[in-house]
């Protein structure tokens, strides 16, 4: 009898010793799709490991702030994380094409356009001691404005919001004022006059109540910026096969989850924006052939700037 409990108090133990926890921060609030989307990935890696991996989602920035996660993920100081990758600089790891306006402005175009770069990416995660778990888009970036935009005449003079260098060079072009202003600022922006029109998309219209203070919404889908959830290299190879197998098995059916509801919640969230009031419209051909033009420039000022390999992903994004 004595044996035996000695017996299962070993294998307790061992078990207890073999499981693995792991943090996830994200700076995106729990209440995102793409976070309870991380949360579903969270809890179907315990299921496929049989609680052999335990993975705990830090959403809001409440672990590290946005722009400390991918950091924090590449020295190991947190195993796994969750970050938007439309940046630039020290923070980022992406090329940059996620952000180049007008350059696929559809769910599909961005899907054809994610595969084109993915290699790349996982090329430059991997020398950064990184590796790709998953990437989900957020609906398009579209056009807010609190007065009718007909022509590329009426952003002359405006204050254009600008978040990332992508959204300053646009404001830019179309002869707006860039003003930087983070998601979180946006409202008293708005209340006193600060911003006049910006790109966000329709879940940040629905999420932040900027139908209470914008008045006109214009499909533009600039850009369908990704977010990704990344593991440090080390941490990933430290699991045995199985459990490996079983986070990129998660993984794949979080990243398919991800983009469907992605996708269908856009619908849903510009229904929403109308029922809310605000004025949901195509924009006018004169804005669409502005809108093409300077993704056209944006497009070869990536390209000048990414070389060789900024070419190959844009080339072979454009054969599919």
């Amino acid at each position: 009898m004595k044996r035996s409990l000695l017996s299962l108090a070993l294998v307790v133990a061992g078990a207890a010793h073999a499981q693995v926890k792991w943090d996830l921060p994200t700076g995106y609030a729990a209440n995102t799709f793409q976070t309870q989307n991380n949360q579903q990935f969270a809890k179907e890696v315990d299921e496929l490991t049989g609680g052999k991996l335990k993975i705990t989602l830090h959403p809001g920035g409440s672990l590290y702030k946005a722009n400390e996660i991918k950091r924090a993920v590449q020295t190991g100081q947190v195993p796994s994380a969750e970050h938007e990758i439309h940046c630039s600089g020290e923070i980022c790891y992406s090329p940059g094409v996620e952000a180049g306006p007008f350059l696929a402005p559809s769910y599909a175009d961005s899907w054809r356009l994610y595969q084109a770069a993915k290699p790349a990416q996982e090329k430059l995660l991997a020398s950064q001691g990184m590796k790709l778990l998953f990437s989900v888009p957020w609906p398009g970036q579209s056009l807010y404005s609190n007065k009718p935009i007909q022509a590329p005449s009426d952003f002359a003079g405006t204050k254009m919001r600008a978040y990332n260098p992508a959204s300053t060079r646009v404001a830019q072009l179309l002869k707006a004022q860039p003003v930087t202003i983070q998601l979180s600022e946006l409202g008293q922006a708005l209340a006193t006059n600060t911003v006049n029109n910006f790109l966000t998309s329709s879940a940040s219209g629905v999420e932040s109540k900027l139908y209470e203070q914008v008045k006109y919404f214009y499909t533009v889908n600039a850009w369908l910026p990704r977010n990704a959830t990344v593991v440090n290299q080390k941490a990933f190879d430290a699991l045995d096969k199985p459990t490996q197998e079983a986070v990129m098995k998660a993984a794949a059916a979080a990243e398919k989850r991800g983009w469907e509801t992605s996708e269908r919640l856009d619908k849903e969230y510009l229904k929403e924006l109308a029922a809310k009031g605000m004025v949901i419209a195509e924009p006018s051909a004169a804005l669409k052939a502005e809108f093409a033009k300077i993704g056209d420039t944006m497009t070869e000022e990536w390209i000048k700037n990414a070389g060789a390999d900024g070419k190959a992903i844009v080339d072979a994004y454009r054969k599919r």
